[in-house]
C-alpha cells in the first residue's frame, strides 16, 4: 500500500475509450491542495480563494509551458469533511482516455504518488470515516450485478452488517467480564450459575450462525451462480441459452454438433446474476475440432455451480443421457429437464408420461420456464432472498464462522466441567474474530490483504 502520510491520486470512474462524458482524477492527502493549485488555473486568471466543497471551472495545465490539457471542474474538500477525512480534490475532466490519463500525468509529476489498490477506501477506515464492513461495501455497491445485491450492500454501507455483529459482540464482552470478575473476586459476587452463562452464549451463537448460513445466498447475489447447460446433441441446449439470455447468442440448427466451444452469457434470473454456460454435445467425434470442444465441456462442469441436463422429452431419457448423466462430477448439483415438451403431442415415440420428469419446458414458447426458473433456484438454495437485510462478505463469513466454532469449544468446555478460566479463552477468541469483522481488532498485514483486492480509484 501506499506510505502513511503521502498524497496519493488515481482515476477514479471508469475509463474506455469513446464512452462516457467525465472521469474523474482524485487527489487525497496533505499535499492535496498544493499539487491541485500547481496544476489548476481558474477561468478568467487571477487569484483563486480555495473555499471547500465550492466547485471551481478553469483549465489543467503543464505548469512549466502554461499549456492547457483539459477544460476541467475542480471541486476541493477540506479534511475532515471528505471521503478519505483527509484534504481531497477532485479533477473532473472530460470522459475517454487520453485527457484524463494526460491529466493524472501532470497531477503524479507535480508532487502526488500513484494510488494503490483499495487506498482511498483503506484512509477512510483509518480515519474513522468508514468501518471495515462500510468501506468493504463499496466495493460491492460499485460490483454489484443485480438490484438486490445493491441493496444488499448498501445496507452495509449503512452499517447495518456492524451493528449486528457489534451486538453479539458486546454481549459475550458482558459474559468474559462476569467471568473475569468472579476469577478476581469470587468471595465479594454472588455465585456464578454455569447455565445462565451457557444459555446466553448459545444465543450469540444461533446468531451467528444464522448470519454465516444466509450469506451463501447473499454471495450468490453478489457474485452470481455460474450454471452449465449439457444434453445429448441437438436437445436445445442452445435454444435454451437464447431464451433464457433474451437474445440469439448461439447458432440453432437441426444438425447434430453445431456448437463447438463453449458460449456465455450474462443475465439476471429474479435478481440472482447467471453466466449460463452452453457446451458442446458431448459424444464421440472424429472432428478434431469439435473433440477439442467436448474436452472444453468435460472440464467446465467441475467448474459450475450448478449443471442443467437436458433431453429430448419426445425421445425419453436414453442410455445416452444416462452416461451423460454419469459424466457429472460428483457433489455438483444437476437438474434433469426434459426440452421440446411442445412438440411432445407430435411425438411417434410416443413418449408422453412426463411423471418422472416433472421439468418439462420448451425453449422455443417457454412453456414451463416458470416451474424451470423454481427449480433452479431451489437446487441452489436461493429459496427465501427477500427475508435478507444483512449479508457477509466471503471474508466476513470465514471469519465468522470461526468464531462460530470458539463457542462451540465453550460448550464443549462447559460440558466437561473445566472451570471459568478455560471458558475465558474460548469467549476471548470469538470476541476477537468478531472484531476482525468490523475492524476494532485487525493487524496492518489483513487490512492491507483485504484492500489490495479492490480496484485502483476506489
Amino acid at each position: 500500500m501506499n506510505r502513511p502520510g503521502s498524497t496519493i491520486a488515481a482515476i477514479a470512474t471508469a475509463v474506455a475509450a469513446g464512452v462516457g462524458s467525465v472521469a474523474i482524477v482524485r487527489i487525497s492527502g496533505p499535499q492535496a491542495q498544493a499539487i491541485g493549485q500547481r496544476v489548476f488555473r481558474p477561468a478568467g486568471g487571477g487569484h483563486q480563494v480555495w473555499e471547500s466543497h465550492r466547485v471551481f471551472y478553469g483549465h489543467v495545465v503543464e505548469p512549466a509551458s502554461g499549456q492547457a490539457l483539459d477544460e476541467v471542474l475542480l471541486l476541493y474538500m477540506r479534511a475532515p469533511r471528505s471521503f478519505t477525512g483527509e484534504d481531497v480534490v477532485e479533477l473532473h475532466c472530460h470522459g475517454g482516455l487520453v485527457c484524463v490519463e494526460r491529466v493524472l500525468e501532470q497531477v503524479l509529476a507535480n508532487g502526488a504518488e500513484a494510488a494503490a489498490p483499495g487506498a482511498f477506501s483503506q484512509r477512510a477506515f483509518l480515519h474513522g470515516r468508514l468501518d471495515l464492513t462500510q468501506a468493504e461495501a463499496v466495493a460491492q455497491v460499485i460490483s454489484a450485478r443485480s438490484r438486490r445485491a445493491a441493496a444488499l450492500a448498501l445496507a452495509g454501507l449503512d452499517g447495518g452488517i456492524y451493528r449486528r455483529i457489534e451486538v453479539l459482540r458486546q454481549q459475550l464482552l458482558e459474559q468474559l467480564a462476569q467471568l473475569e470478575a468472579h476469577l478476581d473476586f469470587e468471595d465479594d459476587l454472588p455465585p456464578l450459575h454455569p447455565e445462565a452463562v451457557k444459555e446466553k452464549i448459545q444465543v450469540v451463537k444461533e446468531d451467528l450462525s444464522q448470519l454465516v448460513e444466509d450469506s451463501s445466498q447473499g454471495q450468490c447475489l453478489q457474485h452470481g451462480l455460474r450454471v452449465a447447460i449439457i444434453g445429448c446433441p441437438n436437445v436445445g441446449k442452445s435454444s435454451l441459452l437464447n431464451h433464457l439470455s433474451g437474445r440469439d447468442r448461439a447458432i440453432v440448427t437441426d444438425l447434430p454438433g453445431t456448437t463447438r466451444d463453449l458460449l456465455e452469457t450474462e443475465f439476471v434470473l429474479r435478481d440472482v446474476p447467471i453466466t449460463l454456460v452452453d457446451t458442446a454435445g458431448i459424444r464421440q467425434a472424429s472432428n478434431p475440432v469439435e473433440q477439442l470442444g467436448i474436452a472444453r465441456s468435460r472440464q467446465a462442469l467441475t467448474q459450475v455451480d450448478v449443471i442443467i441436463l437436458l433431453f429430448d422429452i419426445n425421445l425419453g431419457w436414453s442410455e445416452a443421457d444416462q452416461a451423460l448423466a454419469n459424466e457429472i462430477p460428483e457433489g455438483v448439483p444437476q437438474l434433469r429437464v426434459g426440452n421440446k415438451v411442445d412438440l411432445l403431442s407430435q411425438s411417434k415415440n410416443q413418449f408422453k408420461d412426463t411423471s418422472n420428469f416433472p421439468l418439462a419446458i420448451s425453449a422455443v414458447t417457454g412453456q414451463g420456464m416458470e416451474a424451470f426458473t423454481d427449480a433452479l433456484l431451489e437446487c441452489c438454495g436461493l429459496t427465501d432472498l427477500e427475508r435478507l437485510d444483512t449479508s457477509l462478505n466471503r471474508r466476513q463469513t470465514s471469519v465468522a464462522q470461526k468464531a462460530v466454532e470458539s463457542l462451540i469449544h465453550l460448550e464443549d468446555t462447559a460440558q466437561a466441567g473445566l472451570p471459568w478460566d478455560f471458558w475465558t479463552i474460548d469467549l476471548r477468541e470469538a470476541i476477537h474474530r468478531l472484531g476482525e469483522i468490523t475492524g476494532k481488532e485487525i493487524n496492518e498485514n489483513i487490512l492491507d490483504e483485504i484492500f489490495s483486492k479492490f480496484c485502483i480509484g476506489k
